[in-house]
């Protein structure tokens, strides 16, 4: 990733359906089948604690899985709000967290940051390996918090792009967007992966949405999961060739702390969450000012997980 990846693995606060990925992202590693289920210390026998990063759309997260867990039956303890990845996975190695609502390419990065695995099953195998015995992921949901390449509505419509392949035609024509680093980093691999050549660039970081909106540039580096792509009706265009790794949200678990009960919780709102949804509760959290914890309440509610 471009930002996204810094502003996780350091201390800053903010960063940031379908089931397909849920299938290509689980490895089970919690099935009976595999002699790994948890111990009689497990979540049948004593509380999980879900724990986040602090930042809302974690926080958000970290809500909705507390809440399916607790739909069956699980004893929850909450404990959001905590910090850094530096800081959560120390505790989730420890066993005092167990539960996090992790992003699986950035998860990676962390542990192995010489790793070039993109796609959600390259990422996930990878980090399988790289995971100490004690943790493991579980089901990767379709839904990512990642770079993407967006337009608008309109222009979409006018040309005809669904992919960043679609650019090739019109890319000497357009001016994109982004921070100020993503010309130097993506550039190259945009002209090398997908053959654009872009008449200008421009550093417009935290405006790029609202540059998109006003035509100042036709195609933008926005976050998949950014509410203005709701408020503002852009479109992040689908990425083939994997440019961008996969950011997926995954639980990361303490594999004595959970049970089959548990599991199955977990993975069945990775089955159900995908990027448009987890944008739009993300307007209602970030925009709308609502709690959280309601929106989590009401996103599991509608996919009958609650």
């Amino acid at each position: 990733m471009t930002t996204r990846l810094l502003r996780t693995v350091t201390a800053v606060g903010l960063l940031l359906g379908t089931a397909a990925c849920s299938s290509s992202g689980s490895s089970n590693p919690l099935d009976a089948s595999s002699g790994s289920t948890a111990t009689p210390g497990g979540a049948g026998s004593r509380t999980v604690v879900v724990g986040s990063a602090n930042f809302p759309e974690n926080v958000l997260l970290a809500s909705i899985y507390s809440q399916a867990l607790k739909a069956k039956g699980v004893k929850v303890e909450e404990k959001f709000n905590i910090g850094s990845r530096e800081v959560l996975y120390g505790q989730l190695q420890n066993g005092s967290l167990t539960v996090l609502p992790e992003y699986n390419g950035s998860l990676l990065g962390y542990l192995d940051a010489k790793n070039t695995a993109t796609g959600t099953e390259a990422v996930n195998a990878a980090l399988q390996k790289a995971l100490p015995s004690s943790l493991a992921i579980l089901d990767s949901a379709s839904a990512e918090d990642k770079d993407s390449l967006s337009v608008t509505q309109d222009t979409a419509d006018k040309y005809q792009l669904k992919s960043i392949a679609d650019l090739a035609a019109k890319a000497g024509e357009f001016t994109i967007g982004g921070p100020p680093e993503f010309k130097s980093r993506r550039e190259q691999q945009l002209k090398d992966i997908y053959g654009l050549n872009f008449k200008e660039w421009k550093a417009t970081g935290d405006t790029t949405a609202n540059a998109l909106k006003d035509g100042t540039i036709q195609v933008g580096n926005v976050f998949t999961t950014d509410p203005k792509i709701v408020q503002l009706k852009l479109v992040p265009l689908t990425d083939p060739k994997n440019l961008f790794s996969s950011q997926n949200v995954t639980p990361l678990v303490n594999k004595a702390g959970v049970d089959a009960t548990a599991t199955g919780a977990l993975n069945a709102v990775s089955a159900k969450l995908d990027t448009p949804g987890l944008t739009a509760l993300m307007k209602r959290v970030s925009v709308d000012k609502e709690d959280p914890s309601t929106v989590a309440k009401d996103w599991l509610k509608s996919n009958n997980l609650g």
